[in-house]
């Protein structure tokens, strides 16, 4: 479960793999809940489906920088990034996750 600020907000699904994280939600039409990538600096929305809440998480879990990404789309690294929770747009403000919230996956 993806915890943000203490609550639990979504279930999550992690991509610790090379592969996983290559693949990451290409070819979904959703998601129900979080993808949370592990490690990752960047991402791109190139040919999905739908527009993503992104965000890049540093080492303790601080959300750093959070981003709509339309499809079609190549992210800017971020260089302090160890970690991104990639969700349907939409959901982190349902959430309430926002730069400087603690994410946590129990």
């Amino acid at each position: 479960m993806l915890v943000c600020d203490g609550r639990t907000v979504a279930p999550v699904e992690v991509a610790r793999t090379r592969s996983a994280r290559r693949r990451g939600l290409l070819g979904r039409d959703g998601i129900d809940g979080a993808l949370l990538l592990v490690p990752a600096r960047s991402v791109h929305t190139v040919s999905m489906r739908f527009a993503l809440d992104v965000a890049h998480l540093a080492a303790d879990g601080t959300v750093l920088r959070t981003t709509l990404m339309p499809p079609n789309r190549l992210g800017q690294p971020v260089w302090r990034s160890r970690a991104v929770v990639e969700a349907e747009a939409g959901s982190f403000d349902r959430w309430g996750l926002r730069p400087g919230s603690a994410v946590e996956v129990r």
